[in-house]
């Protein structure tokens, strides 16, 4: 699926206050993250970039555990700013990682819930490596194949995930050492179909879905479908994060 990223942007920043209450999932990936990144990065870590910082979630972690002097903050949309009114010393690189010319000699670059966004992963994956000191690390979530599956089973609409190995494969054709890659699968629940669709505008997601438009059919259709993933605990909606701490060898 091509992706839209002037449409991705304007999703996001239209759920900029939103996301901050309804991304449970997006913050529990960020807190899962950090505490590999505190496992396996050393403490002072002088120069870091994080692509897609969006509401923060990282970043207010990263921040009370590592000592950064130079702190590079990427998003699409300038706005992003009123989430780090704390933060002393920030320079912020606005707009489509893919497109910007990236900081050199950086220690680590970080990101959480951004990749899947990218047209080329392989290239920006180059761009990162050469962008990298040597040992310094890579550190990063994204989303898998089950990712919103229930969404694309239903309305076709969705993006087209990395799978962990392959994503093993294009990390190591550029040069990192692998330290650590998992997976996992996290099931958000709902008392009704309408509040998924809710929960995803909320959250920006559906700036996937930039052919799609409900009808009053289309939409009662979809909540009679959706009954196929109701259990005890309500009307399902999975997750499916990878994680991968990679460090530049040479």
């Amino acid at each position: 699926m091509s992706i839209n990223k002037a449409l991705v942007a304007q999703r996001f920043a239209k759920a900029g206050q939103s996301y901050v209450e309804h991304a449970v999932v997006q913050k529990q990936i960020s807190a899962q993250l950090f505490e590999y990144l505190k496992t396996y990065c050393s403490q002072s870590l002088d120069s870091v970039l994080e692509i897609g910082c969006g509401s923060g979630n990282l970043t207010h972690l990263f921040q009370s555990h590592f000592q950064t002097e130079q702190l590079f903050l990427n998003d699409l949309y300038a706005d992003v700013d009123q989430h780090f009114s704390n933060f002393k010393h920030v320079n912020w690189l606005i707009g489509d990682i893919e497109q910007l010319t990236l900081p050199q000699s950086l220690d680590a670059v970080i990101s959480s819930s951004a990749l899947q966004w990218m047209i080329d992963l392989p290239a920006l994956l180059q761009r990162v490596y050469a962008a990298l000191k040597p040992n310094a690390y890579f550190g990063f979530s994204t989303f898998g194949a089950d990712n919103l599956t229930e969404i694309k089973q239903l309305t076709g609409q969705g993006l087209n995930y990395v799978g962990l190995e392959s994503l093993k494969r294009q990390l190591e054709q550029q040069g990192f050492e692998i330290l650590l890659i998992q997976q996992d699968h996290k099931q958000v629940y709902f008392d009704h179909p309408k509040l998924v669709l809710q929960h995803l505008k909320a959250t920006g997601v559906t700036a996937t879905a930039q052919s799609h438009r409900w009808t009053k059919q289309s939409l009662q259709q979809f909540y009679l479908d959706y009954q196929q993933f109701y259990d005890e605990q309500g009307f399902r909606l999975t997750y499916h994060p990878i994680y991968v701490i990679a460090r530049r060898i040479a």
